[in-house]
């Protein structure tokens, strides 16, 4: 069953991966040279391409674990603990230090698209965000309406995304590089407390099992 809970924190718990505040800096980085008509295209494109990843995810997740032998509560220590390091490397600022690196790479060579790399994979949709769809996924079961919701939610997070993109000139403005470092590391904490409860709950899974 859907409840409210369950929703707040898959939505909570995308978002907090995938930073969208935390985003806007990038974006900026890798569309300076762009008028602002192609800087609102790539935004668009880039939060299309990391959704239909994400969504794939939720659609196809459970049956790659189930061909790989893996199961959901294994998943979800091995997840928990990737999601731990990804939020320790938020508090630390060792995450923005690696994204601001690959954008620059990125936007330098700028052979690439940079909606689809670096921006939509690896910087939204990446390890940390699939590994988080997919621990949602495993919860969610083989419950349609539940997926429905997950998708939604998915779908959500990619227009705050957009949304972050389009003002991200202000965010920067308002906040500062200070304030997205500080506001990355407050997140990274939320984070870390929501991995540990995944790997509590896998552990729990494989006791009682």
């Amino acid at each position: 069953m859907v409840t409210v809970d369950i929703i707040t924190s898959s939505f909570v718990t995308l978002l907090v991966v995938i930073d969208p505040a935390g985003l806007a800096p990038m974006f900026l980085a890798l569309t300076q040279r762009m008028a602002a008509p192609a800087r609102r295209r790539v935004g668009v494109r880039a939060c299309v391409i990391a959704a239909l990843v994400l969504i794939g995810c939720v659609l196809g997740g459970n049956w790659l674990l189930v061909q790989l032998g893996i199961s959901l509560s294994a998943f979800r220590i091995a997840g928990g603990l990737l999601l731990f390091s990804i939020a320790s490397e938020m508090i630390l600022g060792v995450r923005t230090e690696r994204q601001s690196k690959t954008a620059e790479q990125a936007r330098e060579e700028h052979k690439h698209d940079v909606a689809a790399f670096p921006l939509a994979v690896p910087l939204m949709a990446g390890p940390g965000a699939i590994t988080a769809t997919l621990l949602l996924a495993g919860r969610a079961g083989h419950d349609l309406a539940a997926l429905a919701v997950l998708v939604a939610i998915i779908v959500a997070n990619m227009l705050v995304c957009l949304c972050a993109y389009l003002i991200a000139t202000r965010i920067e403005r308002l906040f500062g590089t200070s304030g997205i470092n500080v506001l990355s590391r407050l997140l990274g904490l939320l984070l870390a407390a929501l991995a540990v409860q995944f790997i509590v709950d896998g552990i729990r899974a494989v006791l009682a099992g």
